[in-house]
């Protein structure tokens, strides 16, 4: 089959792989439909993942069809579409009984594309498939549904409910890329009184405010923390999303929010940042960090089946798998080219 292989810092390559087999009499193998690329896709390719393994197929997120069904799978089967979670879990250990599914303790957690081989490919294997797969509602349009495997649980879970968001306040995005237009869209779902998107890009910035943005910030400008104050008042902002992962996207968190608020931390940070504790630690301050659980993701699926947030706009470029090195180009100049997500058509 056709995959999208790692083969160390700075070096991809579409190949030919040997087509995944049943292991475990709980994994499927699954057919995929489509697929995309992800912001943590590109910090492997760049070196910024020091676990990845060379010839790992990448990729963890997508729709596909299942082709086979180990034989103590029971909630799929052969034939079913399906939804395919970027977090696998058993679903038994002590960490996904508290549906703390990233950190599945029996091999399960971020695997696809980084331990394991992934979804950029013809076919993948799926181990824990009762606990890692979902059904999708026939209301969602497949291109939208792989938007659920990840950006739509990380932006909602990781930005939004650790950052606490509540109906009235004020909240700053830093990073308007697809998680955090992931954030923006389900911030909304608490009533913040003010949603701001922070970003370097006009053309995101732009469709920050179609998606519910009340301002937007490009934050190139020399007067960025008094324009951010001047809309959420002087004392700063109740909630910040760092949506990013890069030191200057963190300090301006550190930097906005007021005393009693919060920082969630969302972006994936290869390198160290300064944290400013001779300032925030009088400020009592909630500051949070972590990897989506995709615990919310059955929610997410009623509320977009329901038709309650449109994510269309989030789509901006199409690509068939074989293009996938044109798609990678395209997502790494992703300003340049105006990309937010890329689908990958098998």
């Amino acid at each position: 089959m056709k995959a999208l292989v790692y083969n160390g810092d700075h070096a991809i390559a579409l190949e030919e792989k040997p087509m995944p087999k049943i292991i475990d009499p709980t994994d499927v193998i699954v057919k995929m439909s489509k697929t995309t690329i992800c912001g943590t896709d590109l910090g492997i390719y760049k070196g910024k993942n020091l676990y990845m393994k060379p010839g790992t197929i990448l990729g963890h997120e997508g729709i596909g069809i299942i082709e086979e069904a180990g034989e103590n799978v029971t909630s799929f089967k052969k034939g079913d579409k399906v939804l395919i979670s970027c977090i696998t879990s058993c679903g038994s250990c002590e960490n996904c009984k508290k549906q703390l599914y990233s950190h599945c303790k029996n091999g399960g957690g971020w695997i696809l594309g980084h331990l394991i081989d992934g979804t950029q490919a013809e076919y993948v294997r799926i181990p824990f498939a009762d606990n890692s797969l979902y059904k999708i509602p026939p209301q969602i349009d497949d291109e939208i549904a792989v938007l659920l495997s990840d950006i739509l649980p990380t932006g909602h879970e990781i930005g939004v409910q650790y950052g606490q968001v509540k109906p009235g306040e004020t909240v700053v995005i830093v990073g308007g890329g697809p998680v955090g237009m992931s954030a923006l869209l389900t911030a909304q779902f608490y009533s913040p009184s003010k949603l701001v998107m922070v970003d370097l890009d006009d053309n995101r910035l732009a469709l920050a405010k179609e998606l519910g943005a009340t301002h937007a910030i490009n934050s190139s400008a020399a007067n960025l923390l008094d324009q951010i104050k001047e809309i959420v008042g002087e004392d700063g902002c109740d909630v910040a999303i760092e949506a990013v992962g890069v030191p200057p996207t963190w300090n301006i968190c550190q930097k906005i929010v007021k005393p009693g608020g919060h920082i969630a931390n969302v972006g994936v940070h290869g390198q160290k940042v300064d944290f400013e504790i001779q300032d925030l630690w009088i400020k009592n301050l909630t500051i949070t960090t972590g990897l989506v659980n995709t615990n919310t993701t059955p929610m997410l699926l009623k509320t977009v089946a329901a038709d309650k947030i449109d994510l269309s706009k989030m789509i901006t470029h199409r690509f068939k798998l074989d293009e996938i090195m044109a798609a990678y180009d395209v997502f790494l100049n992703a300003s340049r080219e105006k990309a937010m997500k890329i689908i990958i058509n098998n």
